[in-house]
């Protein structure tokens, strides 16, 4: 539409004449030619001076004046004047009819735009306002209402689409009106804006007032159909999902979002709640948390896609928590299901859980079952004496669970990993636990250093792959500026540390203690060390973790083995200015003292000529620079390098222990056919009973045959005879028998745990006389509770054992009863 030229109005311009400040006429000038003047020449007059010059000079500002209009003095030009403020009221009124039902408008827009700024110049601006007004009230009352009735009579649905579409063409048309009424909206309305509204809010306030004026209105029904699309989403019927973008932005606009759909919307979304509950809670627990968390994903989902408000979604989760999660808290933390989710390792189930217990903020209660199934877990693991010797790779495998577990599903929340350490604190030091081994010690702490033994001997080879460290540990290994745990060492540091964790558990540490120092002994003695550094590092973890006095003998170990290196050193120059000729022997000898080092039995056993010499000087040797010292040789742990000729393999070098040597040393004298009896090895070597059949067993029956036995088999029994190999051959030139090792018997470990209940015994008698010594007078309260705090770093002592060991002292005279307490006997 081309816009129209502007109308001519019947307002006169005022006249405005400008003069002079003099009242004199201005002259007429006549054109004179100019002189032209020559170098040095003096200027000529002009001619004709008696006449105007034609340049005339500035006389000072010239003053404007405005002259009042004249009143129209004809009745003609006023009724003009009237007839176009009618004409204007008129079609203003005819283009509003024109707008409202999609016409041509009789006059041009911008016509009409100056009809109105002219009215409202005249101070007609409040008929414009009815006119507007009247005619806008009339077209929704009427018009807009009847075909929405009309359209949406079937159906809810069919109503909101219907007003939707009206809204839509609503909007469009006052967008045009807001245009052509601009000025009435910048002056008088916004003048009078405490009273009046303006024209955007008088079109909103038409439009809500006709949609939601009762119960009965379309607007109400608009509000039905979006939470039956809100309905069919949820159950996953057709929808459309547009109407319902629409709706909802109409709602906003209107201001009725609040009012109206708020309220229905969460009324109507509580029974879907109370439904869903119902259709999921009889079903497993896994099956139900993932239920759940669809459900609220897609509700979150769909508040942000249709553009809910923040607050009605929150109402509506705080709902949904209430039904699903307050009213299914039993489900939830069922000890039963979970024991089975953290069996299976089920780190997706254990986080939705723990998710939807923290948007309740009842994810505490999770403890009390997490507590109760380590607790479970954990007695099974350490009662299970078929599986003993597994014990603490069971055990660090149930942690490393755990602490995956909390690391990925409960968000490292501090509250379950305080709740592990306490349950595996209990069930470690649980006396039931223990009385199904019926030792009067730890047996965690044994099969612990057991496993320290295992990690130091065998390293990385003899970590089970389910404690290795993962890709999460690695990183977060070296965020916290550690080596990789990729490194082996790294790694190995690791498995240490993780078997620190346990043992900081156990309040029997002397039971650590004793196992720990013999399977020590026996890696330095044998060289089966992995690393000497490993070594080290836990000697140094031990003494932080537990003081210098539980380290002290386990240090001295080290020490003695350097100082035999400077004692061997100091032997070998000894022999060299002492001796004419050099022994064929390359002795070495480590001295241990004996307070430090286990204890090991002597065996009386029948050595070469050439080593019996040997060893008798470095006796002699020994005595004389250490005076008071007595040597007991401990051959059980000895080993040496035998050069050994073989008819089709050759010269090897075999790498043998003590007894094996002897055995072997008794064929130089026999010819190549010749056999030994089983009783004449025994003479010959002093070795007897199980020493002596393991040995055997070592030789003629494992890997490497170097003797024959005969009969065949895996046994030896005392009508055996042995005889030289002959036919051994081997690529190798070096090559290690390993002495087949004596498993512990069950009459040693008892006396190992015997032996640390007795030191137990004296540490307890030992911390009773200190302690009464300090205070001299106590109750029986007050000395128990004493004594178990002084004891705790070595052990647990039962109230019943510290009170034997006070009767025990009383029977010694150390203390004496004066009525309820105890007093020192100095």
């Amino acid at each position: 539409m081309q816009p129209a030229p502007a109308p001519t109005s019947p307002r006169r311009r005022p006249r405005v004449d400008s003069s002079p400040a003099s009242t004199s006429k201005r002259p007429k000038h006549t054109a004179t030619p100019m002189a032209t003047t020559q170098p040095g020449t003096r200027p000529m007059k002009m001619a004709n001076q008696g006449h105007e010059q034609a340049f005339e000079p500035y006389k000072g500002i010239k003053r404007l004046t405005i002259k009042n209009l004249k009143p129209a003095s004809s009745g003609k030009a006023k009724a003009g004047v009237e007839e176009y403020y009618t004409r204007a009221l008129g079609d203003i009124d005819k283009t509003l009819q024109a707008v409202f039902v999609g016409e041509k408008p009789p006059v041009p827009y911008e016509r009409l735009y100056r009809e109105v700024e002219d009215l409202c110049r005249r101070g007609d601006a409040e008929e414009v306002t009815k006119v507007l007004k009247t005619r806008m009230d009339t077209h929704i009352s009427k018009m807009v209402l009847q075909r929405v009735n009309t359209e949406g009579s079937n159906s809810d649905l069919e109503t909101a689409k219907s007003l939707v579409e009206e809204w839509k063409q609503w909007n469009t048309q006052m967008t045009l009106i807001r245009s052509l009424f601009s000025f009435v909206d910048r002056t008088y309305l916004l003048a009078n804006r405490q009273k009046l509204s303006s024209i955007n809010d008088m079109t909103i306030h038409h439009f809500r007032k006709m949609a939601f004026a009762t119960e009965t209105s379309p607007g109400r029904r608009l509000v039905n159909a979006m939470c039956q699309i809100i309905d069919d989403d949820r159950r996953s019927r057709q929808f459309d999902g547009s109407l319902l973008r629409d709706s909802m932005r109409m709602l906003y606009i209107l201001g009725v979002y609040t009012k109206h759909f708020e309220p229905l919307f969460l009324q109507k979304s509580s029974p879907y709640f109370t439904e869903f509950g119902q259709r999921y809670g009889t079903a497993k627990l896994e099956a139900y948390i993932k239920a759940c968390e669809d459900l609220l994903r897609k509700e979150h989902y769909r508040c942000l896609l249709y553009n809910i408000d923040s607050v009605t979604e929150k109402q509506l989760m705080d709902a949904a928590h209430t039904i699903l999660i307050d009213d299914f808290t039993d489900k939830l933390l069922d000890r039963a299901e979970l024991d089975k989710l953290l069996d299976a390792k089920d780190i997706e189930s254990m986080k939705g859980l723990y998710g939807m217990l923290r948007l309740s903020n009842i994810q505490t209660k999770l403890r009390d079952p997490w507590e109760a199934y380590i607790g479970d877990t954990g007695a099974k693991i350490i009662g299970d004496k078929e599986r003993g010797d597994e014990m603490v790779v069971r055990l660090l495998d149930l942690r490393r669970s755990l602490e995956v577990m909390i690391r990925d599903a409960f968000g490292a929340d501090d509250i379950f990993l305080r709740g592990m350490r306490e349950a595996f604190g209990k069930v470690m030091n649980s006396n039931t636990v223990a009385a199904m081994w019926s030792t009067k010690t730890s047996k965690v702490g044994e099969m612990l250093a057991k496993h320290i033994d295992m990690l130091l001997k065998g390293g990385l080879k003899a970590i089970p792959a389910s404690l290795l460290s993962d890709q999460q540990d690695r990183a977060t290994a070296q965020k916290e500026g550690q080596s990789s745990t990729a490194d082996e060492d790294a790694e190995l540091d690791r498995q240490l540390d993780q078997a620190l964790e346990l043992f900081r558990f156990i309040e029997g540490k002397d039971t650590f203690e004793a196992f720990y120092k013999k399977d020590l002994a026996r890696r330095l003695l044998m060289g089966r060390s992995a690393s000497q550094d490993a070594e080290r590092s836990m000697l140094t973890k031990l003494r932080s973790e537990c003081g210098a006095n539980f380290t002290h003998n386990l240090e001295q170990m080290f020490k003695d083995q350097e100082l035999a290196k400077d004692e061997m050193d100091s032997f070998k120059s000894y022999c060299s200015h002492n001796e004419e000729r050099q022994s064929p022997i390359d002795l070495s000898v480590m001295v241990l003292s004996s307070a430090a080092w286990p204890s090991y039995p002597d065996v009386q056993l029948s050595l070469p000529d050439e080593v019996a010499t040997q060893t008798e000087r470095f006796i002699k040797f020994y005595e004389n620079k250490h005076s008071g010292r007595k040597l007991n040789w401990k051959h059980s742990l000895a080993h040496c390098t035998l050069a050994a000729k073989f008819p089709k393999g050759g010269k090897k070098e075999l790498m043998v222990s003590a007894y094996q040597a002897v055995i072997l040393l008794l064929f130089n004298p026999v010819a190549a056919d010749g056999a030994l009896t089983y009783e004449q090895m025994q003479k010959g070597s002093g070795l007897s009973g199980s020493d002596l059949d393991r040995t055997l067993q070592s030789l003629a029956c494992g890997k490497v045959r170097v003797l024959r036995k005969h009969p065949q088999g895996r046994d030896v029994n005392p009508t055996d005879t042995f005889t030289f190999n002959k036919a051994f051959t081997d690529p190798r030139i070096r090559i290690k028998i390993n002495q087949i090792q004596q498993k512990e018997t069950k009459e040693e470990n008892k006396a190992t745990h015997e032996r640390v209940a007795q030191d137990r015994r004296f540490e307890t008698q030992a911390a009773i006389v200190r302690i009464m010594k300090s205070r001299k007078k106590m109750t029986h309260p007050e000395l128990q509770a004493e004594v178990i705090t002084m004891t705790r770093k070595r052990g647990s002592v039962e109230p019943a054992q510290i009170k034997k060991e006070i009767e025990s002292l009383m029977e010694k005279e150390y203390l004496e009863r004066d009525g309820n307490s105890y007093v020192y006997v100095s």
